[in-house]
């Protein structure tokens, strides 16, 4: 079909191997143009097997080659370095080019009631539930996740609706444009999930981190809605040049509350207020108090633009989850394993917890890959070893190399935080080989125990193996 993107037909993704940048790449193909991508190496999954189900071809390594295809347009990801080759090679040939965010702004959000979830945690799960919760009402909405709904299947839509739902990032733009990303989203409504310090690599300190979300913050439209977390120690800071409406969500607290809670067979039942008046009973399969909140704070701006039917109740029931988010990969020999994205101490803490309120009574046998731009620096010994020791028994793999040249005084200290994890009485080790790091979650399973795989990547497919190990080692 012809492209509906006027003067684009031939669009080019550097990165194309991110989760976003993979979703930029379908929304362009969606809209009618050629798209082509390339990558340092081939992009692992869930990536790989969406790109392939696109029919995107992947060029590897980067190269100038990569170009010659002839593209109108490049898109430029925010891992891309200006030093690389073919990004030197789109500047110095005057090739059109923008970073992901701008090409939304430009190509995809004009024209459409754009409402962004922000938040040092929690905006996957959140963006993820708004848009299957628009979609199962009717409202045919367009999105951008970055990560994977199961309800869709893929990271993207471009769908007939008013409404752009996007996950809105602090991180970095691109190697042209060192601001937030979510500064380029237009907000019409906005959810700020919380407010941390993290991504300590781009960020100086908590400090930083907040004058980022308060520009963001300062963007939603005086008078329009703008949910924050009732509680959040830094909120108040981020909100003080806001003209948005300041609008409080939380448990038991907020203009928008979860009351009169109830948990039984890994689900949550809930009654939704505003002001105190009942707004609907809720029930959802999602595990935890932060996914609670999380719920709380899709369900409080759907109310707050509109954006509600008698359908939705329902519509929250059939949430099916995120792709890396307490994913259950498979129970074997009564051992379930869940593969989870967390990697900041409070995401570890949290899942911990969420996952032994579906689990009540289960060991918790926790590995761990450090493996983001934060877990693997030392920023944050302490709390890792407080967090990490909420499991039964911990397991690392070795920190993922990268070519950012860590100075060995900024690197996370593997041998003092399993130490300081075995202090505070949790057994705990690193083993620096994959198959002999699943095959010792495996041995230490027993029926009615819980494996929890944390990494931001697909580390190193341990999920897989350590479901091989526990298989091997069943009867039968």
């Amino acid at each position: 079909m012809a492209p509906t993107i006027e003067g684009v037909r031939k669009v080019h993704v550097m990165g194309v191997g991110g989760t976003a940048m993979s979703a930029v790449a379908g929304l362009f193909r969606e809209a009618g143009c050629e798209v082509r991508g390339s990558e340092g190496a081939a992009p692992y999954p869930p990536v790989s097997l969406l790109l392939e189900r696109l029919g995107i071809p992947v060029m590897h390594p980067y190269a100038p080659e990569n170009l010659a295809w002839g593209p109108d347009l490049v898109i430029v990801g925010n891992v891309i370095r200006r030093v690389n080759p073919e990004a030197v090679a789109v500047v110095e040939s005057g090739r059109a080019h923008l970073s992901f965010p701008q090409a939304m702004n430009r190509h995809f959000l004009a024209g459409r009631t754009s409402l962004v979830v922000a938040g040092t945690h929690g905006k996957t799960t959140t963006t993820s539930l708004i848009c299957h919760l628009l979609h199962a009402q009717g409202f045919d909405p367009s999105f951008l996740v970055g990560g994977v709904p199961l309800d869709f299947g893929v990271n993207y839509r471009l769908g007939a609706g008013p409404h752009f739902v996007i996950e809105g990032d602090e991180y970095d733009t691109a190697f042209f444009d060192k601001g937030p990303k979510f500064l380029h989203y237009a907000p019409k409504a906005a959810i700020i999930n919380n407010v941390e310090f993290d991504h300590a690599d781009i960020f100086k300190d908590l400090d930083a981190v907040i004058a980022a979300f308060a520009r963001f913050a300062a963007l939603v439209p005086a008078g329009a809605p703008l949910l924050v977390p009732d509680g959040d120690p830094n909120v108040p800071r981020v909100l003080a040049d806001a003209g948005a409406t300041g609008i409080m969500f939380g448990l038991d607290r907020g203009q928008w509350q979860a009351t009169d809670v109830s948990r039984a067979a890994g689900r949550t039942r809930f009654t939704l207020r505003r002001d105190g008046h009942e707004a609907g009973v809720f029930e959802t399969p999602l595990i935890g108090d932060h996914n609670l909140k999380n719920t709380v704070a899709a369900l409080a701006l759907l109310h707050e633009v509109g954006a509600v039917t008698a359908g939705l109740p329902a519509a929250l029931a059939s949430f099916q989850g995120i792709k890396k988010r307490q994913e259950v990969k498979g129970t074997v020999g009564g051992v379930t394993v869940i593969d989870d994205f967390a990697h900041h101490p409070t995401a570890v803490r949290e899942t911990m917890k969420a996952v032994r309120q579906a689990y009540p009574g289960a060991r918790l046998i926790a590995l761990f890959e450090p493996e983001s731009n934060t877990s693997r620096r030392r920023v944050f010994q302490a709390e890792y070893a407080e967090a990490f020791a909420e499991a039964d028994v911990m397991l690392f793999y070795k920190p993922f190399e990268k070519p950012d040249n860590l100075a060995p005084e900024e690197r996370i200290d593997m041998d003092r935080l399993v130490a300081d994890i075995a202090a505070r009485g949790t057994p705990s080790r690193m083993i620096p080989d994959i198959d002999a790091l699943a095959a010792e979650a495996a041995r230490l399973a027993k029926p009615g125990d819980v494996i929890l795989g944390m990494s931001g990547r697909d580390f190193q497919g341990v999920h897989a193996r350590v479901l091989a190990a526990l298989k091997a080692a069943t009867p039968g």
